[in-house]
């Protein structure tokens, strides 16, 4: 078995794989001030509940974006797993080319989701992840890492209206408004956010397609993911699990 880490800024999400399937998913907060020990009995835990003895899993690979936690999951790794981590990092891949001015620079989420959509797809494609930033990343036909884009992610925006202003509540609910005029103050919060971001993502497609004079192929990831590509005109395909998949082509070739 293989155990895949994705540690963000505001969830981690971890699997198990056994052989080709993803047996298991959970997604915990990412606890910045977490112990080795306090990430055992999490792991650890929710394995056993689902029948899985940490001694099964053979390998771990880890992206993360919070550079604090990697030495609490190495910790985690080598006291509860007895072995270390792979650590999925922009110098340490070469399974995509990465044609930035500083590739060590590139968060190692985003160059996962590019290796892993790039897989599946086998095409030039615009790679967005919507989560704490929304990220934009543009893979060339010849399976490049190019670059991209980086926005505040749709709660950040949303919690950044609630507390910047007296009145106006916080959104929690981010589904799809009933008409772009908002009949009362939540509807009216919930059409600039959500139709709000509808627009910037495919204004930045436009965009993107429009330098690489080619029409990319758009992915989406993320939690909230499903929900705008109900009011996007450009998202194509929705791989919720694209982070994991990725680790686990890079498992698959250590």
């Amino acid at each position: 078995m293989i155990l895949v880490v994705d540690v963000g800024n505001s969830n981690t999400v971890f699997g198990v794989y056994k052989k080709e399937v993803l047996a298991e998913i959970w997604r915990i907060q990412t606890g910045r001030h977490q112990t080795g020990d306090e990430l055992g009995l999490t792991v650890c835990g929710l394995m056993a509940a689902n029948h899985i003895s940490a001694l099964d899993i053979q390998k771990t690979v880890i992206a993360s974006v919070v550079p604090s936690l990697k030495k609490t999951w190495e910790g985690f790794c080598r006291k509860y797993l007895q072995y270390a981590p792979y650590w999925a990092e922009a110098p340490n891949l070469n399974l995509m080319p990465v044609r930035c001015a500083n590739p060590a620079e590139v968060g190692a989420d985003r160059l996962v989701n590019a290796i892993a959509a790039y897989h599946r797809y086998q095409t030039g494609l615009i790679v967005i992840d919507f989560g704490t930033a929304t990220t934009f990343d543009v893979v060339s036909e010849a399976g490049e890492f190019l670059g991209g884009a980086i926005s505040p992610g749709i709660g950040i925006s949303a919690d950044a209206l609630h507390q910047r202003t007296a009145k106006l509540p916080r959104l929690e609910v981010f589904s799809s408004p009933p008409s772009a005029i908002g009949r009362d103050t939540m509807e009216s919060i919930r059409s600039g956010v959500v139709f709000g971001y509808a627009g910037l993502v495919d204004g930045m497609v436009r965009r993107i397609r429009a330098e690489m004079a080619s029409e990319l192929k758009v992915i989406a990831t993320g939690g909230l993911a499903p929900a705008m590509q109900g009011v996007s005109e450009t998202i194509a395909a929705v791989e919720p699990d694209l982070t994991l998949e990725g680790l686990k082509i890079i498992a698959d070739r250590l």
